[in-house]
């Protein structure tokens, strides 16, 4: 097992974890369950005042508190994806163990996730539809 520091570079790593039915499941829900699975969480925006430092802000909440707490004009910035950032931006927001947001996925996590993902994958149209009609007005469109 690695140490924190001993790590080696994770740009572009994906990690697939392939098993029959079970054990895959079991696997990942080991691995949950002992708090090795992150999600990193890079920011949405960045606000650069016309005077002042520059700010990455990772969520709505934390734009209407800037937009509320900051007098005169700034440029915001919204990053719809990492691509959108330069090396040195990934690496201050997301890469950076000094500095960076990691959300550490829970096993209710996954397993809201792995039924969410059965449904909508499923054969079956019905529990489908109701399941976006019923969260439609919860998602959040970048158009």
């Amino acid at each position: 097992m690695f140490e924190k520091e001993d790590v080696p570079s994770t740009q572009g790593l994906k990690i697939i974890i392939i098993g029959c039915g079970k054990v895959g499941r079991t696997l990942v829900e080991q691995l949950i369950q002992e708090g090795h699975v992150y999600i990193a969480m890079p920011p949405l925006y960045k606000a650069m005042p016309k005077k002042g430092e520059e700010e990455y802000l990772y969520d709505d909440k934390a734009l209407e508190k800037y937009r509320k707490t900051h007098d005169g004009p700034f440029t915001l910035q919204r990053y719809k994806g990492l691509g959108e950032m330069d090396a040195e931006q990934l690496w201050e927001t997301t890469l950076n163990p000094e500095t960076r947001m990691m959300k550490r996925i829970e096993i209710e996590d996954a397993r809201m996730a792995s039924g969410v993902t059965e449904m909508l994958m499923g054969t079956e149209v019905p529990p489908r539809r109701a399941f976006i009609y019923e969260n439609a007005t919860e998602a959040e469109l970048d158009i």
